[in-house]
């Protein structure tokens, strides 16, 4: 199965790494370790590991919301 998804470029062991950070963004480090049978340290390493930080996300957004309103109100 390997070869097979090698020959489609699909990286076996670059998967195997990106399915549990893709679950670890999304929940938290006991259901992970539920999920995929893993022990709770390491479940908790790729939480950590995933972690996003928004804040910057989340200030853009805010000064474009503030942006638009100003536009509205002048328009």
């Amino acid at each position: 199965m390997t070869q097979k998804l090698n020959r489609h470029g699909i990286p076996v062991p670059t998967a195997r790494k990106a399915a549990p950070a893709a679950l670890a963004a999304d929940l938290p480090s006991p259901i992970l370790a539920d999920v995929t049978g893993t022990h709770h340290h390491t479940a908790l390493r790729w939480v950590a590991y995933a972690r996003r930080d928004r804040a910057e996300y989340l200030t853009a957004q805010a000064e474009d919301e503030d942006e638009a309103n100003k536009r509205e109100s002048k328009g």
